[in-house]
């Protein structure tokens, strides 16, 4: 018995001689979860035109990010390999290219596979099932999601059930496989971050979050369209990032021009960083440039110029 007890004695005496070791350790990492130190990651539609073209192809994405730009992760977008989310060989390659350049596959951006807010509900069920293959295929390369898009020829509360029905849906099948819906805003009334944050908080589900786009907040075009007339109602883009960022699990930084002292033209990037930074999103951010003025290659090195020189100031 006393053996025993001394036994314990000298365990307990290490334990509080450790505790008090490891204090500063403690100390010392707090500080380092205060950092905001993200990654950046690049988009694909930065390189939309290249790819496109056939100038370069999806294969030849990986590779590019890393040598050409020293970035080491990448988000894709569906529309340059359309027919490949069942083809295993093809998405091997994909995955060789990564491991060759030591690139990581962060998601896959899913276009054109039908409207999840159809207020049609044979065609809506039709654009769930038609996003399965997806998360099926950015699991299989090492992603974490599939980004999707909540558009449909719907009104305020069609277009609320729709989303809801169909992020439920699709979120139960990808939390089969620890995978991860991300609803962007990304036109009409997805980018109107309200109406979003209450479609999150009615699916509530830690596999559903938002992918917030930095600039996608037109809600409505003057002809209806998604894309081609002028924007006639704005969201206010800084608020719409604040309320979007609880539900993140994916940030696209989105440039489209620069001034002389190399800060983006349309948006203050300083301020948008410090919403997130002031969020608990520590994920990557990824670097998407959609400009004209510049090209491609000058507008993505332009940005992450900028990300890099906010970051640092941000840390």
């Amino acid at each position: 018995m006393e053996n025993n007890t001394r036994r314990i004695f000298i365990k307990q005496a290490a334990l509080a001689a450790a505790g008090l070791t490891l204090l500063p350790s403690f100390s010392l990492f707090a500080e380092e979860q205060k950092k905001f130190n993200f990654k950046i990651s690049l988009q694909q539609w930065s390189l939309h035109k290249a790819l496109f073209s056939g100038e370069i192809s999806n294969l030849d994405f990986p590779s590019i990010a890393k040598t050409k730009y020293n970035i080491d992760a990448v988000e894709y977008v569906n529309q340059f390999f359309m027919d490949k989310a069942n083809d295993t060989p093809y998405l091997n390659q994909l995955k060789q290219r990564c491991s060759d350049n030591g690139v990581k596959s962060v998601l896959i951006m899913v276009d054109q596979e039908g409207m999840l807010a159809d207020k049609n509900n044979t065609l809506r069920e039709q654009a769930v099932e038609n996003h399965y293959k997806w998360i099926e295929a950015s699991k299989y390369i090492g992603g974490h999601a599939i980004r999707v898009n909540l558009h449909g020829d719907s009104n305020a509360k069609e277009w609320h059930e729709a989303s809801v029905k169909s992020l439920s849906k699709l979120t139960a099948y990808a939390a089969k496989m620890d995978m991860e819906i991300l609803a962007e805003n990304h036109g009409t009334w997805s980018s109107n971050a309200a109406m979003m944050v209450k479609v999150m908080q009615e699916v509530n589900h830690k596999n559903c979050g938002t992918m917030v786009d930095f600039a996608n907040f037109c809600v409505r075009r003057e002809k209806g369209d998604l894309w081609e007339s002028p924007c006639v109602d704005w969201y206010d883009k800084y608020k719409g990032v604040e309320e979007l960022l609880p539900f993140a699990k994916g940030v696209s930084a989105k440039t489209f021009d620069f001034t002389e002292a190399g800060e983006e033209s349309n948006s203050d990037f300083t301020r948008m960083l410090k919403l997130v930074k002031a969020s608990s999103y520590r994920g990557y951010v990824g670097l998407e440039y959609e400009g004209s003025r510049l090209s491609e290659d000058e507008g993505i090195k332009a940005s992450k110029k900028m990300l890099e020189k906010i970051r640092k100031e941000l840390a």
